[in-house]
């Protein structure tokens, strides 16, 4: 079996047979990144998101608290918030299903399950993201045709079959994690966009 070649914006190439691998490589990349690397990614996904047409007339936003090396949504949540948008963080049920609850704030983040941070507001189940504008989810790296790399679990995979089509679901990465291919399979849910530091929004598909 050939492996399949991920080819990413610095035109450096991959050899990756399975998403594990692929998932690997990158992780162990992020968690190599410098730290300023990392913190200074905020601001301009951020600064991208909220100036998005989608965003700005957003009611409702789902979006999450980011954990580990992941680029940091504190900054944005917070933001949104203040804009006057209801915004909407997710809470791991013990199934790995995402169950949401809104986000007030930063002292209404208390610590979840596997180490994530959640609202401690009540939760409105697993169908409350079906009635969000826009849907920001993470990602380890993203297709050109949307094909989102995950950390293997399968919650945003079920969060996002529950999103209707026409609404911007975008996933939040490091520069280098737009890649050109995923390894798919049927269960993967697509994401219309994703915003990087350098790039912000781009739109797929």
């Amino acid at each position: 079996m050939h492996p399949t070649l991920a080819i990413n914006e610095d035109h450096s190439v991959h050899p990756i047979v399975t998403k594990t691998g692929l998932r690997a490589e990158l992780l162990a990349r992020r968690a190599a990144m410098p730290s300023e690397t990392r913190s200074g990614a905020a601001r301009p996904i951020r600064d991208a998101l909220l100036s998005v047409p989608e965003v700005e007339m957003a009611g409702t936003i789902a979006a999450y608290v980011s954990i580990g090396d992941e680029p940091d949504t504190r900054s944005l949540l917070f933001a949104l918030w203040k804009r006057g948008a209801y915004v909407l963080v997710p809470r791991l049920l013990p199934d790995g299903d995402l169950d949401w609850a809104s986000y007030e704030g930063p002292d209404s983040l208390v610590p979840g399950a596997r180490g994530c941070l959640e609202s401690s507001e009540p939760p409105r189940g697993p169908g409350a993201v079906a009635s969000a504008d826009v849907v920001l989810a993470p990602a380890v790296a993203v297709d050109r045709t949307g094909v989102r790399l995950g950390r293997g679990g399968g919650s945003y995979d079920r969060a996002l079959a529950r999103v209707g089509p026409a609404i911007l679901t975008a996933a939040l990465l490091y520069d280098g994690e737009l890649v050109d291919s995923v390894p798919a399979e049927p269960h993967d849910q697509r994401v219309r966009a994703v915003v990087t530091p350098a790039r912000g929004l781009v739109r797929l598909g």
